[in-house]
């Protein structure tokens, strides 16, 4: 019985199947029609940034960031305003005596003293809500990032699997076929580049963003403590009429409320970049190979990947059918010298159904039909070794040279592995798997973070309102209040 070279045919498609893999065509980042932005890059001379979303590109990061520049401009203005005014303060200390204390109305007092209750009453709803909304997000985009990092460690995994088999069959076959053997090993290596590239992505890239994640939920967690410590205070203060501890809180919230500015620009430059990711996974999953996903994971050029998974199915398929004749035949042999149950099997099992589909269907198999992994089990009942002679061999039904024996357990191993990551063929080249997981988190996380990442926003620019509003009221009352004494937790004065 020998082993037709037609046997290789399955591995050369297999290399077909290997474009799936290559750096053009992998998935988290070029530009696409589909997706494309038209925002200011400044790492580019304020150009225009044209291209999509692509996480590894600094100008993608570099122009998404900057569309929340008006909290950026605000947060300067701010603070120059309170450079500007604490130079005019001291100025007007040493040069200036102090000015004529101004008589007002009771109604007066009272109408600033509920302008300060209003805006930090405000400025602590604001702040408990962005506390509230931080920690939505904060929990909602790690479980968004997971799902993104695990695509890509799924990725690794199937690859790294799909490599470590092929480097196997290359080892098996390198005695009987060199050719095949060193496209095996191409293949191999490839796929262990690209390999390590979603690796680089899931460990590298996955640890600044995860860095990322974490270091904005602190500032903010931080930014907002402190700011309704600072409140609650300012309020004692202000009813104990405590002017130096007044003054020094209100310099306090000055370079707060700058921050908060900052933190507003932030948060609308993470509800922008939430909506460009699940716009592109939404592209991904309507259309994987005309995504703007497409530098991390394999998911590239599906239809050509179909066709080259369909001849491996059919190639296989029909290797098993021939081997299955010769077993026929071999069985009609053998009934001529009643030992037709020497070979304990009546056909090899064929995992793939017929045309057109040649679908792989590992369950269609009979019961007695034998894995063709145990085929060299079978034939070694009639191998000849070469330490017996011809003539030995033949007188005891062993009329299988060693070579040829060996040669068949070479192919009959290379087959079975080439079985054995068929599914992870598939998945990778039908990208189910990112598919599956994309589609989890465009219909069941992206909207719950869209909204956590709106309201964190919202509550950002509404405390950034309120705290400038608040410390421009301290300001006032702290001025309506010189020279004047007050009774604890009085708001009128005490008249002369």
């Amino acid at each position: 019985m020998t082993i037709s070279n037609g046997v290789l045919l399955p591995f050369m498609l297999l290399l077909v199947s290997s474009s799936v893999f290559s750096p053009k065509s992998m998935v988290f980042g070029s530009s696409v029609s589909e997706q494309s932005f038209n925002r200011i890059d400044p790492l580019n001379h304020f150009k225009h940034y044209r291209g999509g979303y692509d996480i590894r590109n600094n100008h993608y990061w570099a122009s998404a960031v900057f569309i929340g520049v008006h909290g950026y401009a605000a947060a300067g203005a701010w603070l120059l305003c309170g450079i500007g005014f604490g130079i005019f303060m001291v100025v007007r200390s040493l040069c200036c005596s102090s000015s004529t204390v101004i008589n007002h109305s009771d109604s007066y007092y009272l109408s600033t003293f509920l302008l300060v209750f209003l805006f930090t009453s405000l400025a602590i709803v604001a702040a408990s809500l962005a506390i509230y909304a931080n920690q939505k997000s904060y929990h909602r985009m790690r479980k968004m990032v997971d799902t993104i990092i695990g695509v890509g460690g799924d990725a690794h995994k199937m690859i790294r699997k799909v490599s470590k088999t092929m480097e196997q069959m290359h080892n098996i076959l390198l005695p009987y076929d060199q050719t095949a053997s060193n496209r095996l090993n191409l293949t191999a290596y490839q796929l262990g580049r690209e390999s390590k590239t979603i690796q680089d992505f899931v460990h590298k890239d996955g640890d600044k963003i995860e860095l990322a994640i974490k270091t904005s939920y602190l500032v903010h967690l931080g930014v907002l403590a402190l700011n309704l410590v600072l409140l609650v205070a300012a309020l004692v203060l202000l009813l104990l009429h405590w002017h130096p501890g007044l003054i020094m809180i209100i310099f306090l919230c000055w370079i707060l409320t700058s921050l908060c500015w900052v933190l507003t620009g932030i948060d609308y430059f993470l509800h922008t970049f939430g909506d460009d990711t699940c716009a592109a996974l939404q592209d991904f999953e309507q259309c994987p190979q005309n995504s703007s996903l497409d530098t991390i994971l394999p998911c590239g050029g599906l239809s050509n990947s179909n066709i080259a998974m369909m001849q491996i199915s059919y190639t296989t398929h029909n290797f098993i059918n021939k081997l299955n004749s010769k077993i026929e035949e071999l069985h009609k042999f053998l009934q001529v010298f009643g030992m037709e149950s020497l070979l304990g099997f009546s056909e090899i099992c064929n995992p793939f159904s017929g045309p057109p589909s040649y679908s792989y269907v590992p369950d269609k198999c009979p019961k007695n039909a034998l894995p063709i992994s145990k085929l060299p089990n079978v034939l070694e009942r009639f191998a000849c070794y070469k330490g017996n002679s011809t003539g030995t061999c033949k007188g005891i039904g062993k009329v299988l040279p060693e070579d040829t024996y060996n040669e068949a357990w070479a192919y009959s191993d290379s087959i079975q592995y080439l079985l054995n990551i068929f599914p992870d063929l598939q998945s990778l080249t039908t990208c189910s798997f990112v598919r599956d997981s994309f589609s989890e988190v465009v219909v069941h996380q992206c909207s719950p973070f869209k909204v956590s990442v709106r309201l964190l926003w919202a509550s950002m620019l509404s405390l950034s309102i309120a705290m400038l509003l608040l410390v421009l009221t301290w300001l006032v009352n702290v001025f309506q209040e010189r020279g004047r004494s007050f009774s604890m937790c009085s708001i009128i004065p005490n008249t002369a």
